[in-house]
């Protein structure tokens, strides 16, 4: 089976590649490098030679708005006798803050991108995807855990695209239920990294996101962690979150594709958690503990738009794809830290 993994080179997507060529199939990925580094690809043929798995992976540089590349990319694998089976999207922009900046590119990249895509899956009889979604979709939390019917009501520009995607997805399998096999998965917070070190999470430029600053703040690279709020209505005061291991993650795209492979016809919107919500100051501690490393940290107001708790709840993940998160908190600090300790500048 040949998959279309768009925006592989990416943290989640160079997990889930990996991955996929460990379990025999023919990955090919698309991707602009843009927020991501073409040693990804490097890294991920050393580990699995050092292994002597035989795998398939074909990568082209390119953009899902480029309709002319699609196309091509669609043409080549059916002339090759090399048809994509399926299609697992996740290129795309991905900051909440900068989607705030810069509405625009994310409305062009992510769902005019995501469009080019399904006109082209569509032309060439492609009827099998994995979406990339996320739970920013759900903005402010009425009730906890949060379910899949949960209201949709994001906050940012960037949730909105995600939504837009997730609508024209089910118009597209109401315009024919017969036909279409989609799989939209909700992520909370991916963390960690491969158990190997070879790939793992390298923000450009400051962190957005609490576990790569935190790592960061580990090694030197950054002074000090910023905490935003502890007054929260929580245990501790910090603000609660569902962290979920990335191989975890990646494994949730594995039995998808194997959801979808037993199934003539299906939508589903699904979450991807550790389905635990884990406080910043226990993720502060876990992280010392785990790794003996003291991380300074300050107290600042706040931020806009920010909430007391949100996690996940995973049991249409558990009843449908037969798939439960395996790794604990303790192990994704181990395994985040090995890979800041081994790659300190990253991919550089």
């Amino acid at each position: 089976m040949r998959v279309l993994l768009t925006g592989g080179s990416g943290f989640i997507g160079s997990h889930i590649a990996l991955l996929l060529l460990e379990n025999g199939y023919d990955v090919l990925i698309l991707d602009s490098f843009i927020n991501s580094s073409s040693n990804v690809i490097k890294r991920i043929k050393i580990y699995l030679d050092s292994k002597d798995i035989k795998y398939k992976l074909e990568t082209i540089n390119g953009d899902i708005r480029d309709k002319k590349l699609l196309d091509s990319i669609f043409i080549n694998s059916i002339n090759e006798n090399k048809p994509i089976n399926i299609v697992i999207h996740l290129a795309g922009l991905k900051s909440v803050a900068e989607s705030l900046i810069k509405p625009l590119n994310y409305w062009d990249v992510n769902v005019l991108g995501s469009l080019n895509l399904l006109l082209t899956m569509k032309e060439y009889e492609c009827y099998s995807i994995v979406f990339s979604s996320s739970a920013t979709i759900y903005g402010l939390c009425e009730s906890l855990p949060i379910r899949e019917d949960h209201k949709i009501s994001p906050v940012n520009t960037y949730g909105k695209t995600k939504v837009a995607i997730e609508n024209m997805l089910y118009d597209l399998y109401k315009s024919n239920k017969n036909l279409w096999k989609i799989i939209s998965l909700r992520y909370f917070n991916p963390v960690g990294a491969h158990p190997s070190s070879m790939i793992g999470e390298d923000p450009i430029g400051i962190p957005n996101n609490l576990f790569p600053f935190l790592t960061q703040v580990a090694i030197g690279r950054q002074r000090m962690l910023q905490i935003y709020g502890d007054d929260w209505e929580t245990n501790d005061g910090s603000g609660v979150r569902d962290y979920i291991h990335i191989n975890d993650l990646a494994e949730g795209h594995l039995a998808s594709l194997e959801y979808l492979n037993s199934k003539d016809s299906c939508l589903e919107f699904i979450n991807l958690g550790s389905g635990h919500g884990y406080s910043v100051f226990q993720i502060i501690k876990q992280f010392e503990i785990s790794t003996g490393c003291k991380i300074p940290f300050s107290i600042q107001s706040r931020r806009d738009g920010d909430i007391a708790k949100c996690y996940a709840d995973i049991s249409k993940a558990k009843r449908l794809l037969d798939w439960t998160p395996k790794r604990s908190l303790e192990q994704i600090c181990l395994d985040g830290w090995n890979w800041q300790v081994n790659n300190p500048n990253g991919y550089s």
